[in-house]
């Protein structure tokens, strides 16, 4: 005997496609309500971030819990690895970053790294992650990208977007490379403005294009727009929301001088400032749908069920008044369902524990170690001071991820002293009460001056140079991008904030790795 399965109205069935281009946060280590409610109205997926984690056997009852509601649902969550971690946002990434993965310059040990992180991430039950970051940082002043990238060279870059998304992939989740066509030469952070690049296509197709082509050739699921303006491809509309960027570029034929990709596109976060400020969330949503995008990226700020009613409305207003033809929604939730699809025969696979090793020894390999010439270096063998520098954090990374090396250092040497600077206490007028205090906190002891970024911040340049004047025998841990000379006795370049990058410098420091012998 057959079985009939009933045909939804046509309204029921535009409101359940509306729901299943979204992908919204939500706050808690349990399924709400109301996201146990839209799940089974059509919602096709969900993201998490580190209010949703605890720990893994959490985030796997988590992942169990909300596919009782939707077998095929994607579950996607922002785990970069090195700064941009959700699965330890308390304890820092148990693998490098991109830039540090960038300056080994070994693919084979990125798919490694990459194929580790899915191996964890597919025990939480988590089958689609918003990486790799495949933008060229072309401007080394870059407020957002950074060590998030995998440097400055568009091949570099190339060969290590395919590396990661063929790691990951080979675990089983999808995943998501990201920010087309290329967010690294901004000097606008996106979730605050809308960012203007100013480059003819030329430049475009040498630089800011290759990783993504390369991205696509491995085979990447999906690939996520950015909220920035390109006038040499639209002078009017930022990339989510230009039909010339995905539909004419991104989806079309090479041979129409597109990039041929047929997987899903997703929206960078809709709440962001460079379209919530400017086109507004509704609006935004409509045009980047029109536009060519399958799915709305939701939640980081903004996770709340009158956020996703919000914008299903919207999206039906939308079709319901022509600016969003139907058929085009239609298509973007048949993507996302079939993603959904891949995801949940992938996780019928093999299982197997992902090997932390591998994090650690590609973060030692990343190091950049530099001694003054003709200058003795003795290890750190008893309580240091450890004064550490660094500026707000984008909204990409957050504030809640430890960095630096002090707390490993107390852990090795209790007594140890500890700083911790801001611009606010180093602002010209405060600089010599600064630069007296930390000289005073450390005397007697080896003094360890921690960084992140000092190229990009007047003030911290500033502090660390008068620093290492007045104490020449002072170590410099740059846990950022390592644009400025080396400075001091000893100047250690980890490429990222990893806890794994802390460690392998601690290592360093303490002598246990004989790289400053």
């Amino acid at each position: 005997m057959s079985i009939l399965i009933p045909t939804l109205p046509a309204s029921d069935q535009l409101h359940r496609d509306a729901l299943t281009v979204l992908q919204p946060g939500f706050v808690g280590t349990e399924p709400p309500e109301w996201v146990r409610r839209h799940l089974a109205a059509g919602l096709g997926s969900v993201a998490l971030f580190d209010r949703n984690v605890t720990d893994l056997d959490q985030l796997a009852a988590l992942t169990k819990a909300l596919r009782e509601e939707n077998p095929d649902l994607l579950i996607a969550i922002d785990e970069e690895s090195g700064d941009v971690t959700r699965l330890e946002a308390g304890s820092g990434s148990s693998w490098p970053g991109n830039f540090a993965l960038g300056a080994i310059d070994d693919p084979a040990l990125t798919r490694d790294v990459a194929r580790e992180l899915g191996r964890a991430l597919a025990a939480a039950g988590v089958n689609y992650n918003w990486a790799p970051t495949a933008d060229v940082n072309s401007n080394p002043r870059n407020p957002v990208i950074g060590v998030r990238s995998f440097g400055a060279d568009p091949e570099l870059c190339a060969r290590h977007t395919a590396a990661w998304v063929e790691g990951l992939q080979s675990a089983g989740v999808a995943a998501c490379s990201k920010h087309f066509p290329g967010h690294g030469d901004t000097a606008v952070d996106s979730h605050h403005g809308l960012p203007v690049i100013d480059v003819d296509l030329d430049v475009l197709r040498a630089r800011d294009l290759i990783p993504f082509e390369a991205a696509i050739a491995a085979g990447t699921k999906a690939v996520m727009t950015a909220h920035i303006m390109i006038p040499a491809l639209d002078p009017e509309l930022p990339a989510t929301l230009s039909p010339r960027v995905l539909r004419d570029l991104l989806r079309a034929a090479p041979a129409d001088g597109g990039l041929g990709y047929e997987g899903l596109i997703v929206s960078d976060a809709i709440e962001m400032g460079a379209i919530a400020d400017t086109f507004g969330m509704g609006e935004g949503t409509v045009l980047a749908l029109a536009a060519g995008a399958d799915a709305i990226c939701v939640g980081g700020g903004l996770a709340d069920e009158e956020t996703v009613l919000m914008l299903r409305d919207a999206i039906v207003a939308g079709v319901q008044s022509g600016r969003l033809p139907e058929e085009r929604l239609a298509d973007a939730a048949s993507r996302v369902r079939a993603l959904g699809s891949w995801g949940r025969i992938a996780a019928q696979g093999e299982r197997l524990e992902p090997d932390l090793a591998v994090g650690l020894r590609a973060a030692r390999r990343a190091l950049r170690v530099v001694r003054a010439p003709g200058r003795e270096v003795l290890p750190v063998t008893e309580r240091p001071y450890v004064a550490s520098f660094s500026d707000e954090p984008n909204i990409a990374v957050g504030d809640v991820t430890p960095w630096g090396v002090a707390g490993m250092l107390a852990d090795r040497f209790p007594g140890t002293r500890t700083r911790e600077v801001g611009p606010q206490d180093a602002a010209p007028e405060q600089l010599d009460e600064l630069v007296a205090g930390v000289l005073a906190g450390a005397e007697g002891r080896r003094l360890v001056l921690v960084v992140r970024d000092a190229h990009r911040h007047a003030w911290m340049a500033a502090a660390l140079s008068r620093l290492v004047a007045a104490r020449p025998d002072a170590a410099v841990v740059e846990m950022g991008l390592p644009q400025s000379e080396p400075v001091g006795a000893l100047h250690i370049a980890t490429h990222g904030a990893a806890r794994v990058c802390g460690l392998a410098a601690v290592e360093v420091l303490t002598g246990q790795s004989g790289a400053i012998g």
